[in-house]
């Protein structure tokens, strides 16, 4: 059915604006004026979002980010912790956002005004609406208690946001120097190193090792340059196909897990994922059995899923998972012990949220550390290159400058 967006006039001479679902123009008009509401102003909201077919400012507006999903998670919570109707609560968001995703919270909307569970209707949109954000509003909306878990949730968002941009941040850094350092040798071996290899050959004199060894790579490089770019691009290809099978996937994380400079950083990511994923949900009422399902399907760490997902029975008919966990590898033995402290006691996913947010603050102290440490050792490595380049050119032209006896 339609969806159409209105203006109009009530009976005090307020003005009134809205949506109204209706098979027609006209029958729009009728159930507003049932509601002794003047249209002023009725569009039918496909053509003002550009919903049917192709349109051009579909094509160049801004995506959806999860800053938009934090927001509208944090901005509902508050609406239904003061008491607003969820119903109503949607119908305000919707005007707080544009593109894709107020389409989205308008079509939410709609599902909602023909009763169907705010869960379900978000469950439409993956990409935007996690499995876990699904199960928790589910829980949300079985428990009676949705601003609550809408608030954890906010706070689990913004730490996995914050998390990702620590990430990031730490990784920037020697991408932009090693982008630049490639560039940079990259432009001598193919523009400068050509024409004075023509000079030095010459010369009719041995040139010096680093001057042979530059000149070499240049030769390789500009007699294959087509099939080096071809082959970088395929390998690129074939790794990202392969790391996005699940036994490529499986294969990568077991590397990261054994080499020693990723080994700690992974499995610390991998237990504040699960520990905060794992515990938010059964602090947020989900059974244990749908709680693991739902972490086993998320993790991204391979190595741990198929582990937890193997040991999933035995957990659920036990009801403990530090023996488990020890198993696996991955995590700590602290952590476990703590674990193992919170099935004693029964507060398991109290528990689960502290160690998670432990290591979430260790992980961003390891972030800060390897980046402190990353620096000086790119600008070694970029001095090293410089040195090596500056003496390839200019021992030749020295020994050039001693034969003419200057």
């Amino acid at each position: 059915m339609p969806l159409y967006q209105y203006e109009s006039y009530s009976r005090r001479g307020n003005k009134v604006t809205g949506t109204v679902d209706a098979t027609s123009l006209q029958m729009a008009k009728e159930i507003l004026q049932g509601q002794d509401l003047l249209p002023i102003s009725i569009k039918e909201v496909q053509a003002i979002e550009g919903q049917s077919g192709f349109s051009l400012k579909n094509l160049f507006e801004k995506k959806i980010d999860s800053r938009s999903t934090i927001l509208f998670t944090k901005q509902l919570s508050v609406l239904l912790k003061s008491s607003v109707p969820l119903l109503q609560s949607i119908e305000l968001l919707t005007e707080q956002f544009e593109g894709a995703f107020r389409r989205i919270l308008i079509r939410v909307k709609d599902g909602l005004k023909s009763g169907q569970p705010l869960a379900k209707e978000l469950s439409r949109y993956p990409k935007i609406f996690t499995n876990v954000y699904v199960q928790l509003v589910r829980a949300g909306e079985a428990s009676g208690k949705l601003d609550l878990i809408l608030f954890r949730l906010t706070d689990y968002l913004e730490k996995a946001e914050e998390t990702k941009k620590n990430v990031k941040k730490a990784m920037s850094y020697p991408i932009i120097v090693m982008s630049f350092a490639v560039l940079v040798v990259v432009g001598l071996l193919v523009g400068l190193v050509p024409k004075l290899g023509s000079m030095f050959t010459q010369m009719g004199k041995e040139l010096p090792l680093p001057t042979r060894i530059l000149m070499g790579m240049s030769d390789f490089f500009v007699n294959n340059f087509i099939l080096l770019g071809i082959g970088l691009i395929a390998s690129v290809i074939f790794f990202m196909y392969w790391k996005s099978t699940p036994s490529g996937k499986y294969k990568f994380d077991s590397i990261l897990l054994r080499f020693p400079l990723t080994a700690y950083f992974s499995k610390t990511r991998a237990v504040v994922q699960f520990c905060k994923t794992l515990g938010m949900l059964l602090e947020s009422g989900v059974n244990l059995s749908e709680a693991l399902d739902i972490v086993c399907n998320i993790v991204d760490n391979a190595v741990l899923a198929k582990q937890l997902n193997q040991a999933r029975d035995k957990i659920i008919k036990e009801g403990k998972i530090s023996k488990y966990l020890r198993e696996t590898g991955i995590f700590p033995n602290i952590a476990i012990y703590m674990i193992s402290t919170g099935e004693q006691s029964g507060k398991l996913g109290e528990m689960l949220t502290t160690v998670g947010s432990d290591y979430d603050k260790e992980l961003t102290e390891l972030t800060e550390g390897l980046t402190a440490k990353i620096n000086p050792i790119m600008t070694v490595v970029m001095g090293v290159i410089i040195v090596f380049i500056m003496a390839s050119i200019f021992l030749p032209i020295m020994s050039m400058t001693d034969l003419a006896g200057i």
